[in-house]
């Protein structure tokens, strides 16, 4: 199977339009740079309102299944995808539903979404000091235990960004699926059928 060549490159427009080189692997990256990489995913270009505009600006980039413009990709260049993002505005969050109890409902009927944009996201190997893992931020599930303050947006947005770690080291499993212990000798492991 053919692998995805990722540009290398020291920020995403870089990447779309002259990156330094292309490689599958960081271990490639890094000879093609001759220092340390980092792999990242960042948007670029303008925000679009709609996916077909978005497809339409980065015709033969993308693939592209609608009818009649229909365009695939070989596998070594899909480094490129479309997002869809909340649009940024100034407005605050809408506050919290109240129960109704009218006509037989409970809830309120829902507000319209928050507008949408489509971005290109580029996934690509970053040239140089790349911002690692931030191991001192709170996981999200700790910060809204501890806090139960409101967390500012940029809090928030660091918080889903970061990658997820476990409560505890995962344990080994000692049996498999279908196995059980005797019940008179439980240091033996047979199969359960």
């Amino acid at each position: 199977m053919t692998a995805i060549l990722y540009p290398v490159a020291a920020n995403a427009e870089q990447a779309l339009s002259a990156p330094l080189a292309r490689a599958a692997r960081e271990r490639e990256a890094q000879a093609l740079a001759g220092e340390p990489v980092a792999f990242v995913v960042e948007p670029a270009g303008p925000p679009f309102a709609t996916r077909e505009a978005a497809l339409d600006a980065y015709a033969g980039r993308l693939e592209d299944e609608r009818p009649g413009r229909t365009a695939s990709l070989p596998p070594e260049d899909r480094y490129l995808r479309l997002s869809e993002t909340v649009a940024a505005s100034r407005t605050r969050a809408p506050a919290q539903a109240e129960p109704s109890y009218e006509d037989g409902r409970r809830w309120p009927t829902a507000k319209a979404a928050p507008p949408t944009v489509w971005r290109l996201m580029v996934s690509y190997w970053r040239i140089g000091a790349a911002p690692a893992v931030r191991t001192e931020t709170p996981q999200a599930r700790q910060a809204r235990r501890k806090g139960r303050q409101d967390l500012d947006p940029e809090t928030v947005r660091a918080l889903t960004q970061q990658p997820l770690r476990a409560v505890k080291p995962q344990q080994p499993l000692d049996i498999g699926l279908f196995e059980a212990r005797l019940p008179e000798s439980p240091h033996i492991i047979v199969p359960d059928e």
